[in-house]
């Protein structure tokens, strides 16, 4: 099997994953960047999950400060499309990697264009278990929880 086609079995696999296991929507696999339609590094995924999955610490603030009302649930946000990169536990990644899956995506289309571009690694093992990893293009605030 080929490198690019081996990459691309891994998108598909991951892709079954998220819309049949975890509901997601609007899927499709990505071979050439939508910026400038330039090939990708390897395959990717767009797709939009039911709920949103992060929601940037900066966010999680102004959120709560509107909220006036303590007996009423916080709302929730709507979800946003997220990048998907697929890759198995075995493969051997450098930053130069990931700078160059990182430098092909789009710009951020969130509220906050000027904030960091984020993926979501799926790392599949041999047993074809996926385990989703949050990776940021550059140093983020933690979480508050």
């Amino acid at each position: 099997m080929t490198g690019n086609s081996y990459a691309e079995h891994l998108a598909t696999s991951v892709l079954d994953n998220l819309r049949y296991q975890h509901e997601w929507t609007e899927l499709q696999i990505l071979t050439h960047s939508p910026v400038d339609n330039s090939p990708l590094p390897r395959p990717m995924i767009s797709g939009l999950p039911p709920r949103r999955l992060y929601l940037h610490p900066d966010d999680q603030i102004e959120m709560l400060k509107s909220h006036t009302n303590p007996e009423q649930p916080i709302p929730e946000t709507p979800p946003e499309v997220e990048w998907v990169l697929p890759a198995h536990l075995a493969e051997k990644w450098t930053l130069r990697a990931f700078a160059d899956v990182f430098d092909s995506m789009p710009p951020q289309t969130s509220t906050a264009p000027d904030r960091v571009k984020r993926i979501l690694l799926a790392t599949i093992h041999d047993d074809s278990t996926v385990v989703y990893y949050f990776m940021h293009d550059g140093i983020v605030k933690p979480r508050q929880n």
